[in-house]
């Protein structure tokens, strides 16, 4: 079984709990959760799976702590890991920025050789634009727990379903 590991930016704590969710319904333990701005490049080389949440701030923006964690990504070997994106926002307030942060993480890490996993379908979701969607296809998860709450838990099962296949 592959070592998964989560980490995830959070300011207001919600992402925080969404990584929690998650990894529980991955089975990852708690030791394995990590706030990002403790990742390292050794922490990125003792996973396999790296598990990957941002929320979305301002015109489109990272969650603060990612702009380091970013770059730990960008300097760490990333061609045998397989990453899933999991990315928070506001598509009532900020519909033409929605889970972008989690669009900026994508971009920044697409071409490091690592396999990216968990696109979902942005058919059922209300915005009007995300950079992190590509041929109809959100990188990764796309959550709105503000508006959709009632949709989350629906949303991170689908998806956990579909990337367990790919986590093995």
């Amino acid at each position: 079984m592959n070592k998964i590991g989560v980490f995830y930016g959070s300011t207001t704590g919600t992402t925080e709990d969404l990584a929690r969710r998650i990894a529980e319904k991955l089975d990852v333990p708690s030791a394995h959760i990590y706030d990002v701005s403790k990742l390292t490049e050794a922490l990125v080389g003792e996973y396999d799976v790296l598990v990957l949440g941002s929320s979305t701030w301002g015109a489109g923006e990272l969650q603060d702590d990612w702009y380091d964690g970013v770059k730990v990504l960008k300097e760490s070997d990333l061609k045998e890991k397989t990453i899933a994106l999991f990315g928070c926002g506001d598509a009532e307030s900020y519909c033409d920025t929605f889970c972008d942060g989690m669009g900026i993480i994508y971009e920044d890490i697409k071409d490091s050789g690592c396999t990216i996993v968990g696109k979902v379908s942005a058919k059922d979701y209300s915005f009007s634009s995300s950079i992190a969607v590509i041929d109809g296809m959100f990188v990764g998860l796309a959550l709105d727990d503000i508006n959709e709450s009632d949709r989350t838990e629906e949303r991170i099962d689908a998806w956990v379903s579909d990337i367990k296949n790919h986590l093995a």
